[in-house]
């Protein structure tokens, strides 16, 4: 059996070996190594991707959130919610803008945003919602949008984890993940869904007013050269990253069917083991695993079994450790009183399992031998 890894990025890339490096090649032989022709070819295709919404790629996900808030021209002071479980670059670039996040806890069984939670939160100066489509499942969106509808908010869907997700609304629609919210922000970063060699990333918009408004903050806040109408940034997808991604676009949806198929084989390992809970699949949903993520039961000590797991050669990562209203970055200048109990308790009790492209049976399977004999 080979060693397991949580990401095995070299065997994905031996399988599309030819394309990628022909893809790199292309660029090479062109030397036009910032804003070549491979990001537009790139742009285009994310935008087909997402049924014609206008795309603009930037240097990761993080300035992808950044660049999203800052085309609100918000007044400092706002109010952004978030939730309180999730990867803090969510919270990092509300503070960097001098903005509020206030916290919301999440569903304990998605981990996601609890919609019936937002309403108490909301103030005078609440603008926008930003939930998390976490570990590859689409947050609750049809209610969060009828919130933002009646309290005239803005929703911005960070779908670093969730390319390929959706979900199915009360009318019997089918809505894509990245195209429910005003503004879906992606990530590129190696190991996501769709990962680059590096970093990337992307912002998804249906409004082209507000599209042309991010593309010129993402471009030093010009919309022509040498005139900058605005305070923008200076963030962009690098045309060697955007040749790959656009090879790896294409592979996308056999990506992530290979992550759904290690993810049951999970399920249909663990459903006799009364202490672990795996990952919950909300009805209607398309999950696409970017991570499978166990809830473990109270009395299993979850830092023992990692290194229990790692002493018989299986990896494993903790997402996340400390929720973000907890994070030093955010209590040493903005003390919280709040508690956010669900969050706590998954921070405590979380642990996700190796999940990727090229997983063998045979892995899978001593991997699920392994964590039911130090569970049970």
């Amino acid at each position: 059996m080979e060693k397991i890894q949580m990401v095995d990025l070299k065997g994905q890339y031996q399988r599309i070996k030819t394309e990628i490096d022909q893809a790199i090649q292309q660029v090479i032989d062109q030397a036009a190594f910032i804003n070549g022709a491979a990001v537009q070819e790139f742009n285009t295709a994310l935008s087909s991707y997402h049924q014609g919404a206008y795309v603009q790629s930037c240097g990761n996900g993080t300035d992808a959130l950044q660049i999203a808030l800052m085309a609100l021209d918000l007044e400092p002071g706002s109010e952004i919610i978030t939730p309180a479980f999730t990867y803090f670059a969510t919270v990092e670039v509300v503070l960097l803008l001098g903005l509020k996040p206030v916290f919301v806890d999440v569903d304990p069984h998605t981990f996601n945003l609890d919609p019936a939670l937002i309403e108490a939160a909301i103030t005078p100066k609440t603008k926008a919602i930003v939930p998390v489509h976490l570990f590859g499942q689409c947050a609750d969106m049809e209610p969060i949008l009828a919130i933002a509808k009646k309290y005239d908010l803005k929703v911005i869907e960070d779908n670093a984890q969730s390319i390929g997700g959706s979900i199915t609304y009360t009318d019997g629609s089918t809505q894509q993940a990245g195209l429910m919210g005003d503004i879906s922000c992606l990530s590129f970063f190696p190991s996501k869904n769709l990962g680059c060699y590096g970093d990337g990333g992307a912002v998804v918009i249906k409004d082209e007013a507000l599209y042309k408004r991010i593309k010129a903050i993402a471009n030093h806040g010009q919309f022509q050269k040498y005139r900058h109408e605005m305070t923008g940034i200076n963030s962009r997808l690098d045309t060697i990253q955007a040749a790959i991604l656009s090879v790896k676009l294409q592979h996308l949806p056999q990506y992530n069917q290979a992550r759904q198929a290690v993810a049951k084989a999970y399920d249909d390992g663990f459903k006799q083991n009364p202490n672990i809970h795996t990952p919950f699949k909300a009805p209607g949903t398309v999950h696409v695993y970017h991570q499978y993520t166990l809830t473990l039961a109270g009395h299993i000590d979850r830092d023992q079994l990692k290194t229990a797991l790692a002493d018989k050669g299986i990896p494993s990562m903790v997402y996340y450790p400390i929720p973000c209203h907890q994070q030093k970055a955010l209590t040493s200048k903005h003390p919280q009183q709040q508690s956010f109990p669900v969050a706590e308790q998954l921070s405590r009790t979380v642990l996700s399992l190796p999940i990727h492209t090229e997983m063998q049976a045979g892995q899978i399977a001593y991997i699920v031998e392994q964590v039911n004999q130090l569970t049970q």
